[in-house]
């Protein structure tokens, strides 16, 4: 049999698949090595296994829009259309509406940044693009940006995606703590290493829950400053404090060594897909250029919209509302966690945001037990996906915001027997 015969033999799904291999093979060359460094993020993996039916989803950090009143936002949609449609519907300004800017120095001025200039606002594509935007301007592939250990999972894939190393420093109850981000510092530098960024999330870190103290946020900020390191302050839930009294952010004393990220995802809707930057006047030509290289402008749509709604509504009411769910909702999953956990595991009790963070005996893997649970009709989110050390991790993120407390109830209840055997186990 000649190869012509062979090759005639083969259907076209073969061929296909043969010939798509044959470019994959070809293409991989021209991959750069950032492109080696970009992974799929594990929570986006268990997103996608939380949305089957029957399923209880501890895993994602959905906001709750129950108490959205979507008549305005379909009236405000409908006249942002109808009054401005030529402009919703075009390009805009690369660093967003004056308008918009000036909102969210309103919005900062509630949680205690005060008399912040729109001029020094860049709107973006999601808080998370303000965190790419800071490692394209400040990072060179080999530098160090600090963490908190754990940190948000979309953060390490972005700075590991510019080839940086990413050193964690620990926490305890009260965040980060300055003597130990002293030390690493000083073991960093000795080592030849140059340090650009601190990358925090003082006000109920996700994944953990924690609060940094108030009497610790100076400090970190000076320590910083001593070494040159800019800090990049990520404060989606500061808003989200159960009691309404927000901690005021590290930026509100520290406008030139401070670049402040915020978002409507939690205090409005992830839909809209709209964050800001407040920067620093001597740095923001470069760091709004760069957003701009990106994205050109961000959309003048949802910009549009999210300006005219907050003018029109109570906003200030709804994150009171807010607060109220998020705080039952939690209330809700510390009684379901003393009720059905065993004695052996523990977590955090957070004062506001998303997530309680959970952890057992050392020796067990949590990543295992995800499929566990999965069969037991519950997902959460291993701890290993917060933190860049590779290995296993004794511990798990569970996420109340966008679950009802029945239904919290219900996954922390199937989850148990998982937690348990996996205890008894290690005993």
């Amino acid at each position: 049999m000649t190869s012509q015969d062979t090759a005639v033999e083969l259907t076209a799904e073969t061929q296909t698949a043969l010939e798509r291999a044959e470019a994959s093979h070809r293409h991989e060359a021209l991959f750069s090595e950032r492109a080696h460094n970009i992974k799929q993020s594990a929570v986006r993996d268990v997103f996608d296994i939380s949305i089957r039916p029957g399923l209880v989803s501890l895993a994602g950090g959905s906001p709750s829009l129950s108490a959205l009143p979507l008549d305005l936002v379909a009236e405000t949609a409908s006249r942002v259309i109808t009054e401005h449609g030529m402009a919703a519907l075009h390009y805009g300004g690369g660093k967003g509406t004056e308008e918009l800017r000036t909102l969210i120095c309103e919005i900062m001025a509630e949680e205690g940044i005060v008399g912040a200039s729109p001029d020094d606002v860049v709107v973006t594509t999601g808080s998370q693009s303000a965190q790419d935007i800071a490692a394209k301007v400040f990072c060179n592939p080999g530098d160090v940006v600090l963490v908190e250990d754990p940190t948000y999972v979309g953060a390490l894939n972005t700075f590991e995606a510019y080839q940086v190393q990413v050193a964690p420093i620990e926490m305890d109850a009260e965040g980060l703590v300055p003597e130990k981000l002293e030390r690493r510092i000083a073991e960093l530098e000795a080592e030849g290493k140059t340090i650009k960024l601190l990358y925090t999330i003082p006000s109920f870190n996700n994944p953990s829950g924690i609060t940094l103290a108030a009497e610790r946020r100076q400090r970190v900020v000076d320590i910083c400053r001593e070494h040159n390191i800019l800090v990049l302050e990520d404060n989606p839930y500061g808003m989200l404090r159960f009691d309404g009294h927000p901690i005021t952010p590290l930026r509100a004393d520290n406008p030139d060594d401070v670049i402040y990220c915020g978002s409507f995802s939690k205090i409005f809707s992830p839909g809209v897909r709209l964050g800001w930057a407040l920067v620093p006047k001597h740095l923001y030509r470069r760091f709004y250029l760069a957003a701009e290289a990106v994205v050109l402008c961000p959309s003048m749509l949802t910009q549009l919209l999210v300006t005219e709604f907050f003018h029109a509504f109570d906003w200030r009411g709804y994150l009171a509302q807010s607060r109220a769910v998020y705080a039952e909702r939690c209330a809700a999953m510390l009684e379901a966690l003393r009720e059905h956990f065993p004695a052996e595991a523990e977590w955090t009790t957070p004062d506001g945001g998303f997530f309680v963070w959970v952890t057992l005996p050392e020796g067990i893997d949590t990543y295992p037990l995800l499929y566990q649970a999965i069969d037991a009709g519950v997902v959460f989110i291993p701890g290993a996906a917060f933190t860049p050390y590779d290995g296993p991790s004794n511990k798990l993120r569970l996420a109340f915001s966008g679950v009802a407390p029945e239904q919290i109830r219900e996954g922390v209840r199937r989850l148990a027997p998982v937690i348990k055997a996996a205890v008894e186990t290690t005993a």
